[in-house]
């Protein structure tokens, strides 16, 4: 849980100190435009030359693309979502059942793809909606300043100042569990995490020459801040959100481990280590040992693709 212990203090660094670099803004065709250093141009093809990243980006697009289309790639759909079959009760893995059968005769692959489509369209909805209100209160507060800025950092300090586990824990238990509460709980972990990011990004330009000139022909403070400021943020934000997507799957499978996630019978990774683990020590290994696997590949994928879009991103390394 080391991701989630170094929230504040990493992306704070991040935010303000320049980590993912600061693009040059320059005046092009009437309008600014953004050019990245030459070093981020030069390093971008030597990382993604390395194996760790197109093994990473590869497996990420077939783990996608299995989770879209899992109706029709497993033979067993209706086990998948949940459809028990007791006659192939933990039954070991086959050519019938290359995963396995679960504790109530499910096919195991089945439930995993279907699982993963849980997971990911979680992890989607938690980021996506925490980059959302990350850029609503990030620029409010970097471009604006003063007291608005000053709320809102103390707004983010107030939620960044409970343990993240523990407060998504807290928040999903007293809504009672589920799929929506699940994103409700991990948005609010979240979000100032992309607050904090957007706000450093716009604070360290808004007294750039460009934000000058744009305020002197007449543009409006928000139209500066969506249409000059913005931009700037966006790889910063890139690179955030590929790391979170692995992290938000790491911690919602926690929360449906002490079952906290979504209810049965729709499948979730976490849900099905924690149903397997009885039986591990009877020799089921494969009930709670893939999925397992599965957490752990996609969350160390979404790793090694976000740390390398940041390497390349930044002109300090």
């Amino acid at each position: 849980m080391g991701v989630l212990q170094r929230f504040g203090d990493a992306v704070r660094e991040t935010a303000l100190e320049g980590d993912l670099g600061s693009p040059r803004p320059t005046l092009a065709s009437g309008r600014m435009g953004l050019i990245s250093g030459r070093s981020g141009r030069a390093r971008l093809p030597a990382v993604a030359a390395r194996p760790g990243v197109w093994v990473s980006a590869l497996f990420l697009l077939l783990l996608v693309l299995a989770a879209v289309l899992a109706p029709w790639i497993t033979p067993y759909g209706a086990e998948g979502a949940g459809m028990p079959n007791m006659a192939h009760r933990l039954q070991a893995p086959s050519w019938a059942h290359p995963f396995g059968a679960d504790e109530m005769g499910r096919d195991l692959l089945a439930r995993v793809l279907y699982g993963a489509r849980t997971s990911l369209a979680l992890a989607a909805l938690v980021v996506g909606s925490s980059v959302l209100i990350g850029i609503v209160v990030g620029l409010a507060a970097g471009a604006a300043g003063g007291w608005l800025d000053e709320a809102a950092m103390r707004l983010t300090d107030v939620f960044l100042a409970f343990p993240p586990l523990l407060l998504a824990i807290l928040v999903a238990a007293v809504l009672q569990g589920g799929f929506t509460s699940a994103v409700l709980a991990l948005v609010l972990v979240w979000w100032p995490v992309y607050a904090i990011l957007v706000r450093g990004q716009v604070a360290a330009l808004r007294h750039r020459p460009f934000v000058e000139a744009a305020r002197a022909i007449g543009a409006t403070s928000w139209g500066i801040a969506w249409r000059h400021l913005l931009p700037n943020a966006v790889g910063p934000l890139l690179v955030q959100a590929t790391i979170d997507i692995g992290a938000v799957i790491l911690v919602a499978s926690g929360l449906s481990f002490i079952g906290l996630g979504p209810h049965p019978p729709a499948a979730d990774w976490g849900a099905m280590v924690n149903n397997g683990r009885p039986y591990v020590l009877g020799g089921a290994w494969w009930l709670a040992g893939i999925p397992a696997l599965a957490i752990l590949l996609t969350a160390l994928a979404c790793a090694v693709l976000g740390d390398s879009l940041r390497e390349s991103a930044s002109p300090n390394r």
